[in-house]
């Protein structure tokens, strides 16, 4: 017997399985996602494309660096716009980005190199920094970043 349902009924339908779809990723799929997203996240700062960086943010992003200076959203976006810091580099370190996912939360973390301008001075250092994603139902959002004080050795 075939079901003959409404258009608007049938649209339901579709969404509902592939929100059961989404739901039921599994943590590989998961882990990769994330991986996938927090790269494009180091490289739109990378490139100060706040467009970018804006559809990865959560709306309540915050991150806390090494000094216990927190920024929010905004701060990140306007620094972006403004082009505070041109980059070389702000790439994280190949073999160092590990992703661990608990049902909706997943923490990246990895090495991370910035070389690069600010105000006309050089920057250069390596940082390790954990990146927290929160899934909501636009997807993976980065909702709270941590990074360390520069590696030993390393210039501020």
């Amino acid at each position: 017997m075939k079901l003959s349902l409404p258009p608007k009924s049938r649209l339901f339908a579709a969404a509902a399985i592939l929100g059961a779809a989404a739901v039921q990723a599994s943590p590989d799929d998961d882990r990769r996602a994330v991986a996938e997203l927090d790269t494009a996240y180091q490289a739109a700062v990378k490139r100060n494309d706040a467009d970018a960086m804006a559809r990865i943010l959560h709306p309540q992003f915050v991150l806390v660096v090494g000094t216990g200076k927190a920024y929010n959203r905004e701060d990140l976006l306007a620094s972006a716009r403004n082009a505070d810091i041109t980059y070389e580099q702000q790439d994280e370190e190949a073999g160092t980005q590990v992703v661990r996912v608990w049902g909706d939360t997943a923490v990246v973390t990895a090495l991370l190199w910035i070389k690069g301008t600010r105000k006309g001075e050089a920057l250069e250092r390596r940082l390790w920094f954990s990146d927290t994603y929160v899934r909501t139902k636009d997807g993976w959002k980065y909702v709270f970043g941590q990074a360390s004080l520069p590696l030993p050795g390393q210039r501020k």
